[in-house]
């Protein structure tokens, strides 16, 4: 039996993937003037790499693009560990 077929009956257990795209420090009159529809800009642009956590651990790494409208994150390396 394969890893992957061993670990099947977790297949429909929820769990968190995080990519994050940027981290950035704000005053607080800045944060205060946020509202819906503020634009926050990044340093981050498509085609940069991104850490990948699942459950809090890295786990791989991915590349932010673009597709139509929507941010998305392409897999680039994934930890098997």
């Amino acid at each position: 039996m394969t890893p992957l077929e061993e670990i099947a009956p977790l297949g429909d257990v929820p769990v968190e993937i995080e990519v994050e795209l940027d981290r950035r420090t704000m005053k607080t009159r800045e944060v205060l003037k946020l509202a819906e529809g503020s634009v926050i800009p990044t340093a981050r642009s498509a085609g940069e790499n991104i850490d990948i956590f699942i459950g809090g651990v890295l786990c791989g790494s991915g590349e932010i693009v673009v597709i139509e409208n929507t941010l998305g994150v392409r897999i680039t390396d994934f930890h098997e560990e």
